[in-house]
């Protein structure tokens, strides 16, 4: 089959490759810089195309119970947000991944702390992958560094989903989402006709009755239940390590950088090795599960003599570099703050003078 090329916006791309991905339903509310998410849907009358349902709820917890209620059902779900909002439905996601329920959740991230600003920002690391609500859960998440991975991260988002029986989060972030890019477009995948065995969308007569719940009262059941998530945490780090190596068979100090600073990133090490210096990137697609040993692989190689992770926050995935690090080389940070996005100069600069070079 030919492929299809389009010129899209990121925000465009998620919309449409959740059309094509077969999805059921979109719940939502607009928040800025994610709205055209919800808004390509409409314009393009998704309903009509596939049948999906788009709604735009009355607020973002509306939205993710909303969620939680479809996804009960066995049926394709997403929603998407940016910042604040995903800070609101933080409850009813933790309340998804207790009740081991399958659904897509799109992070377009933005500056803060609270309101913040609308520009593009990775300080939602750690919400992301460290819980952000309560309890001792995990998302497997996924960091596109372009358009196209904005697309192609939603039908395997829910492949993902719905292999673990878990939330799968794409962190994006307002650049992405902003920015157009040529695509190759997925083919149209048909919506889901059969439904698991743990849907509650109804029992048969003399079958036993299904329940989708997180509450577990009795302390020795709900050990057992939190047993088994860790059990399929580590089956997902045993299994969905995801992450891209530039330049690194000869490098000699390596960025470790994510989603729109690799893209920059990658600039700066061509202009780095244009200057003699030899300089990988480390890209980690998967930010859980983090690509822990084979960050640990690059530190034991003697010709590494150090990391310097970039980042657009404060510091927050540097701690996970140094830990797989271990201390066997220096691990630096550079980051910029509030919606300012470094260019490849200040990122080649900040490496130089982190190291001496």
């Amino acid at each position: 089959m030919e492929k299809e090329f389009k010129l899209m916006k990121g925000n465009e791309a998620i919309a449409e490759a959740a059309i094509r991905a077969g999805a059921d339903a979109f719940y939502g509310y607009p928040i800025t810089p994610q709205t055209e998410v919800m808004e390509y849907l409409m314009e393009v009358d998704a309903e009509k195309r596939t049948g999906m349902v788009v709604l735009q709820a009355e607020s973002e917890v509306s939205a993710i119970n909303m969620v939680y209620g479809a996804a009960a059902t066995g049926h394709r779900v997403l929603t998407s947000s940016s910042s604040p909002g995903i800070s609101l439905m933080s409850e009813a996601i933790s309340y998804l991944a207790g009740a081991e329920l399958p659904c897509l959740l799109i992070n377009v991230s933005r500056g803060g702390p609270g309101l913040g600003t609308i520009q593009p920002s990775q300080a939602d690391y750690f919400q992301t992958v460290k819980g952000g609500g309560h309890g001792d859960y995990k998302l497997l998440t996924l960091a596109p560094s372009s358009v196209q991975e904005m697309a192609d991260f939603i039908a395997e988002g829910f492949d993902l989903a719905f292999k673990y029986r878990n939330p799968v989060m794409i962190l994006s972030d307002g650049a992405l989402g902003q920015m157009m890019e040529k695509i190759i477009l997925p083919e149209q995948r048909p919506r889901m006709s059969e439904y698991p065995d743990w849907a509650t969308n109804g029992t048969p007569e003399g079958k036993e009755r299904r329940f989708v719940t997180s509450l577990n009262l009795l302390p020795q059941q709900h050990e057992m239940v939190n047993i088994r998530l860790q059990e399929k945490y580590r089956a997902m780090e045993a299994e969905e390590v995801r992450y891209e190596m530039i330049e690194c068979e000869d490098a000699e100090y390596i960025i470790v950088a994510f989603g729109i600073i690799a893209r920059i990133a990658q600039k700066s090490i061509e202009l780095a090795r244009a200057k003699g210096h030899k300089i990988g990137l480390f890209r980690p697609i998967s930010l859980y599960p983090f690509p822990m040993k084979e960050i640990t692989t690059l530190a034991e190689n003697s010709r590494v003599k150090g990391f310097m992770s970039v980042e657009l926050n404060a510091g927050q995935m540097v701690e996970d570099i140094r830990l797989a690090v271990e201390g066997r080389k220096p691990v630096g940070f550079f980051g910029r703050l509030g919606g300012m996005v470094p260019t490849p100069e200040e990122i080649e600069n900040a490496l130089y003078k982190e190291f001496n070079l």
